[in-house]
């Protein structure tokens, strides 16, 4: 119908005010939230049926579309994250054009895992402003005072009251802050009493504290279930009914469905009548289409003038056809100028994009609908397009912006139809303010270990008590300190290599991205990377050769997601000598056997270290058995790269302390037992870069990998024990320069695409210089445009005859042991160049070092003193 015609284009070109969102995740957070999580409220094992929901079915078809994919969740998930490593953010613009302006509410727990709200200035058209979340502005001020063992919980809660006033009545006078948000209905409800006595309020308040802090508790998290939360709410109301001027700043409330922490018969917002009228001038949102209660938010909408109507969030968690119901539902009762339109976006830029196609969509079907049985006039529905999309939130929340309409597209474009100026930010956060931030959050920290990886694999750091490193950050832009020069010329004995003298200084320098809780109570760890005085690298650093090696990859267009699987075997340690021996216990240990999980004390242990990583925010993606005695596998999930080698660091720190709390001792030592399997540190890798898993990409990239493979096995087999796990048949990546699909007796398997994974690799290996000699000769492989000449070995390459082998192009085999492989890599001069000479030299002088120190001892003590070690 023609008629119809300038409905749709109204529906299609009319710029969203999105009254009511959440930050992205930064880039390194992506991996460690569910994508799945962007059609459901469901957490943990109920996201599990997910992919059944209409929602999700849906989605994964429009998102497809968009990405000109095959329609199955697997191939979206793919091409998500190769759009996710385009520049310049363009997936990120993609997905949320047609958005005029974000009003965010930064208050999700995760602060440091999410960009700023001004941050996504750059993906709109209009400078995005904040939402105010009380709850949480309640929990920061309470956890400041509570941590202060000197103020009594009397004083607690006074100073709660003073603060919370202050830091609402200035973002009352904030232009940055055009409104407040309570999730009340989380913690108790919508059914907030009108009257309260604040003695009642605070005698909970103390009980509670002052329970809190018999059962030790020393950080404050939640105000949960507590007639604090009323006050909160009403206070809020109240400062926001006295501010001067006939304007005053909306109040939104979380209503309807939410994640599993919510009572659902508790969050219909009719509880809030009560409320309402006792704030007859505060404007109240009621968030979500309070669904599954959307009539009752309608019916409130339309008998008292402070309510409106959040329609967001069931697009895109409810199917087609709840979404339009929703919408008609709203229409029984509430007039459109009082309906406004949120995304609830948040983490993924996904969730933006599947609600902004799927609203778009649902006003077609609805209004065209109502236009053609005469309900409404072309007119009036585009009118109500208007106020849903943009006028009612632009009135409300006082924006003063004007309705310039989208150039038309279809929702489903691929190509952004729309300019979009960039604001100029502030400059980024200051070392000072990243370590403060991350204090205050981790408030029980007391000490900074400051780390760094020398070239014997010896993790070794300074303390730093947490008050000198703020006084050291309030003088000086950088955390550092200065070490020997000597430190990167030692032995594991503390003894100096030939030549290296014990002059000089260079400065160790806190690399603030890696800070980390761990790993043990009352202590934070951060990597390091040795500057000389005036700021510039260090050329023997191992963990800045591995930074300068992935920007030149990424120079070549190459950027990287790995991710480690540790291996670590737990011996028990004799409390008469302290000698180590198989894990008690352990007789019927044997790989993915639940008789190696019975013992209770195992798996607390093993409970205990999940626990400690996710506190750390490292969250595992399995744990396991494995085939040695005493022998456990811990999954960690891909990251881009060098954050894959801090995260690694920090696991194995982290699982060794835990273990030797306990009495026992946790070794990468590769074959503890030589009748057993051997303990690797096997590391995946992809090419998450746009045509990543193209062939023409990934196979010179290998190709490049194993042309060097015989020199790199001096950096990933770093120590003469290494040798003694390089064996065939034992699922150890073999003996030969070779690769096959899914075959663990190959150095490298091909798992998928570009993901391959590095069999050849312990835990005696320094990672970074591993690391940096893998992602060097497979970049040099790209660039030179190697041939992956040697074919898919799918059988154990030892078992192959001569004919088979040479068919195959398998014609090298691996070095022997320690010092072949020196000689190996002292004659690539490709790597050479592309590490450094100076590092090679370096690196070969220590491992000669400590070859000359083993010579000295006898096999049984070389043993025992090198698994004490590592």
């Amino acid at each position: 119908m023609e008629e119809l015609d300038p409905l749709i284009k109204a529906i299609r070109t009319t710029p969203i005010i999105d009254n009511h969102a959440h930050p992205l995740l930064i880039p390194s957070a992506l991996s460690k939230y569910p994508l799945l999580a962007i059609t459901t409220e469901a957490h943990g094992d109920a996201m599990r049926t997910t992919t059944s929901t209409l929602s999700h079915i849906r989605a994964v078809k429009q998102l497809s579309d968009v990405l000109r994919c095959p329609p199955t969740w697997d191939d979206v998930r793919k091409a998500i994250d190769i759009e996710n490593a385009r520049p310049h953010h363009a997936w990120q613009k993609r997905c949320l054009e047609g958005i005029e302006i974000i009003l965010v509410d930064d208050g999700l727990d995760g602060k440091d895992e999410v960009y700023d709200y001004a941050w996504h200035d750059r993906l709109t058209r209009s400078e995005c402003k904040k939402i105010v979340r009380i709850e949480k502005v309640a929990e920061e001020i309470i956890n400041e005072l509570f941590k202060n063992p000197e103020l009594a919980p009397e004083d607690v809660f006074g100073g709660l009251r003073e603060a919370f006033e202050m830091v609402i009545e200035d973002a009352l006078a904030d232009s940055e802050v055009v409104g407040f948000k309570s999730v009340i209905c989380y913690r108790t409800g919508l059914a907030i009493p009108a009257h309260m006595s604040v003695a009642d309020i605070e005698d909970t308040f103390v009980d509670h504290i002052t329970q809190l802090r018999e059962d030790g508790v020393t950080h404050f998290t939640r105000v949960d279930n507590l007639p604090l939360n009323f006050y909160l709410v009403n206070k809020t109301a109240q400062l926001i009914a006295k501010s001067p001027g006939p304007y005053k700043k909306p109040f939104q409330f979380h209503t309807g469905l939410g994640d599993n922490d919510i009572t659902l018969t508790t969050s219909s917002p009719s509880h809030l009548q009560e409320f309402i009228r006792k704030f007859p001038t505060v404007p109240i949102v009621l968030l979500h289409a309070s669904y599954p209660w959307t009539k009752e938010a309608g019916y409130l909408a339309s008998v008292y003038d402070n309510v409106y109507a959040d329609i967001g969030e069931v697009f895109p968690f409810l199917s087609k056809e709840g979404q339009e119901n929703a919408i008609r539902e709203i229409l029984e009762l509430c007039p459109t100028e009082k309906m406004m339109w949120s995304t609830d976006g948040h983490w993924f830029p996904e969730t933006y994009l599947l609600a902004i196609i799927q609203v778009r969509e649902a006003l077609e079907v609805v209004l065209s609908e109502y236009v053609r049985d005469s309900v409404l006039t072309g007119s009036q529905a585009i009118r109500a397009v208007q106020d849903i999309l943009f006028t009612t939130s632009n009135d409300l929340y006082g924006l003063g912006l004007k309705l310039t309409p989208l150039e038309e597209s279809t929702p489903l474009s691929t190509t952004s139809a729309i300019s979009l100026p960039v604001r100029t930010l502030p400059p980024p956060s200051t070392d000072l303010h990243s370590f403060t931030s991350f204090l205050d959050a981790n408030p029980s920290i007391k000490f900074l270990r400051l780390q760094w990886l020398d070239l014997t694999s010896i993790l070794r750091l300074r303390v730093i008590p947490v008050r000198r490193a703020l006084d050291m950050l309030k003088s000086n832009p950088h955390l550092q300190i200065g070490i020997t020069t000597a430190a990167l010329g030692l032995l594991q004995n503390d003894t100096l290599l030939t030549g290296v003298m014990p002059t000089g200084e260079h400065k160790l320098r806190a690399i603030m991205s890696t800070l980390k809780a761990g790993p043990c109570e009352g202590y934070a760890s951060i990597q390091g990377e040795f500057v000389e005085k005036d700021g510039s690298p260090v050329a023997l650093c191992p963990r800045s050769l591995l930074r300068h090696t992935l920007e030149t990859s990424k120079a070549h267009g190459l950027v990287f997601l790995v991710g480690f699987e540790i291996e670590i075997v737990f011996m028990s340690r004799s409390h008469q000598d302290g000698t180590l021996n198989t894990l008690y216990n352990s007789a019927g240990h044997s790989w993915s056997s639940s008789r190696a999980m019975h013992d209770s004390t195992i798996t607390e242990i093993l409970e205990e270290i999940y626990e400690k990583l996710a506190e750390s925010r490292i969250f595992l993606e399995q744990f396991h058995p494995e085939s040695c005695f005493g022998q456990y596998e811990f999954i960690l999930p891909a990251l881009p790269a060098m954050e894959a080698a801090d995260t690694l660091i920090q696991a194995r720190e982290i699982i060794s302390t835990i273990v030797a709390n306990h009495g026992m001792r946790a070794t990468l030592y590769p074959k503890p037992f030589s009748h057993m399997a051997g303990t690797a540190s096997h590391m995946h890798i992809s090419i998450s870069s746009p045509g990543g898993d193209e062939k023409e990409v990934y196979e010179p990239f290998y190709a490049g990998i194993l042309k060097h493979l015989p020199s790199i096995i001096a950096f990933t087999y770093s120590n003469p024990a290494s040798y003694n796990r390089m064996a065939d048949g034992c699922w150890a990546g073999g003996r030969w320069v070779a690769w096959g699909t899914q075959n663990r007796e190959t150095a490298l398997r091909k798992v998928e695409g570009s993901h391959f994974e590095i069999k050849v690799l312990d835990g005696l290996a320094n990672v970074y210089l591993a690391m940096a000699a893998i992602v060097a000769a497979g970049t040099n492989g790209v660039k030179e445009n190697e041939k992956l000449v040697s074919g898919d070995c799918l059988k154990d390459p030892a078992n192959l005859n001569d004919e088979e082998r040479e068919e195959l192009g398998i014609k090298i085999g691996l070095p022997k042991d320690l010092p072949t492989a020196l000689g190996t890599l002292e004659g690539d001069e490709d790597l050479i160049n592309l590490l450094g000479k100076d590092l090679v030299i370096r690196y070969v002088a220590t491992k000669r070092g400590e070859l000359d120190m083993f010579n000295g001892m006898e096999e049984a003590e070389l043993k025992t003193w090198t698994i004490e070690r590592y």
